[in-house]
């Protein structure tokens, strides 16, 4: 051992030491990686990166697994291939009898995993760590449903991530263990993919970092030379000349869950080999990485709408009201009516929006919520809601309310309770269209 290059490259890894303490990390272990005999070294990474005081979730997936034992029942696999604009996946379809073989999948590998990390024995690198991994109903699901005729059956995809409790569990220096499972409200279990509770997981918590395991060193180019980085931006159009070329493989699908991350609230996502030893260590302490870094590039931006906008908001909230979600506003009402809105800008193009109507000295309605389809489940909602907030409260305003006819369960999550017509403000009620049969949400702002 060249003790010298040893002790250098000890003493350059201090800013990364301190940097990353305290900082939420998520790791994404697919199936293939806990079967590779590399694994072992795994363990012992994540191990120091938890005594360094990094925040830790890691997300397990068990394709492989699943496939095998499948198999060995004489059940079918059920792979089907998901195609949209933008992205391919396989998603399987989920009976009871191939639900009860996921279970026992699932429940072996997260012992073999915690027996992995209970590890301590006087001669192994993770002596003395005292690891403790905890596990529960941490990701609720809801069903896939029938796509494009086909009925998914038990496969599910994340509702909701129970952020608070994996924080306490953080708090506490323990590394969460999230399976490919999910649970709904009525006792439910539902199959998920590990990159849907992956990427959901990190974004929900707003993670500092996303770290995907895969069979390759980062992402490819075309040459099979590795990509150092990537921004959001890039990515995405490799996304799409990568469906174009191969299909569906797992290097497209950490392509994608990385730009969904980091189009959302994460700020870096980097993907390593499990094949290579000690990849973890050296993606996150050395200047070059192993890997690739995917980073998210700023190109939104949240603002007040002005006059300029408003071509950009029709053509938004049109098919909205061709579809009767929402009511129809002219160009010239539009016009009129700018200071309400506030917008999400990206690259030029208006993405979001929504209004806030006050009505009288106490309450304000707000409306014409909306979000490009290409840009929706990351957040930029919220955003608009949480804009619209801090324009009532500054208003003086002390309650809000919503009429919708689509979305009563986001706003209900969001703090709303459904309300009546009787509750309106007096103008608000003499307009209300009992055809349209709008159901309202009231929320008192603290």
């Amino acid at each position: 051992m060249d003790l010298t290059q040893y002790v250098n490259w000890f003493r350059h890894s201090t800013p990364y030491i301190n940097a990353y303490r305290g900082k939420v990390f998520v790791i994404l272990l697919p199936g293939e990686a806990l079967k590779h005999d590399n694994f072992w070294n795994i363990a012992h990474d994540i191990t120091l990166l938890n005594s360094l005081g990094v925040k830790l979730v890691l997300v397990y997936g068990a394709r492989p697994q699943i496939n095998d034992a499948l198999e060995a029942k004489g059940l079918s696999t059920n792979m089907q291939e998901m195609i949209t604009a933008q992205s391919r996946n396989t998603v399987r379809i989920t009976d009871a009898a191939s639900l009860d073989v996921i279970k026992h999948v699932i429940g072996k590998l997260r012992i073999d995993i915690e027996a992995t990390f209970s590890m301590g024995l006087i001669n192994s690198p993770m002596h003395g760590a005292d690891i403790t991994l905890a596990s529960g109903n941490f990701v609720m699901a809801k069903p896939f449903g029938i796509q494009n005729g086909i009925d998914y059956g038990l496969m599910g995809e994340v509702r909701k991530v129970e952020t608070d409790a994996i924080r306490k569990q953080l708090d506490n220096g323990n590394i969460v263990l999230l399976p490919s499972l999910g649970y709904s409200p009525t006792g439910e279990v539902f199959n998920l993919t590990v990159e849907d509770v992956a990427s959901n997981t990190a974004i929900a918590l707003k993670a500092d970092k996303l770290l995907i395991y895969g069979n390759e060193a980062g992402i490819l180019d075309q040459d099979g030379e590795r990509i150092s980085k990537l921004s959001a931006e890039e990515a995405l159009a490799l996304i799409k000349q990568k469906i174009e070329q191969n299909g569906i493989d797992e290097e497209l699908r950490n392509l994608e869950v990385s730009v969904k991350a980091c189009s959302a609230t994460v700020k870096r996502s980097q993907v390593i080999s499990y094949e290579d030893d000690g990849a973890l260590l050296i993606e996150l302490f050395t200047r070059d990485g192993i890997g690739t870094l995917i980073t998210q590039e700023l190109y939104e931006q949240l603002r007040p709408a002005t006059i300029k906008d408003v071509g950009g908001i029709l053509e938004l909230i049109e098919p909205l009201e061709e579809e009767g979600v929402l009511v129809h506003r002219s160009r010239e009402l539009l016009e009129a009516e700018i200071e309400q809105f506030v917008v999400i800008e990206r690259e030029g193009m208006i993405i979001a929006c929504g209004a806030l109507y006050p009505q009288d000295s106490q309450s304000g309605e707000v409306a014409c919520m909306a979000t490009h389809p290409e840009y929706r489940n990351h957040n930029r909602g919220q955003m608009i809601l949480e804009q619209i907030e801090k324009n009532a409260r500054k208003l003086s305003l002390s309650r809000l309310f919503v009429l919708t006819t689509k979305s009563p369960h986001w706003f209900v999550e969001r703090g709303f309770v459904a309300s009546s017509v009787d509750e309106l403000p007096e103008k608000k009620k003499s307009l209300y269209n009992y055809q349209r049969n709008s159901k309202i949400f009231v929320k008192l702002l603290g």
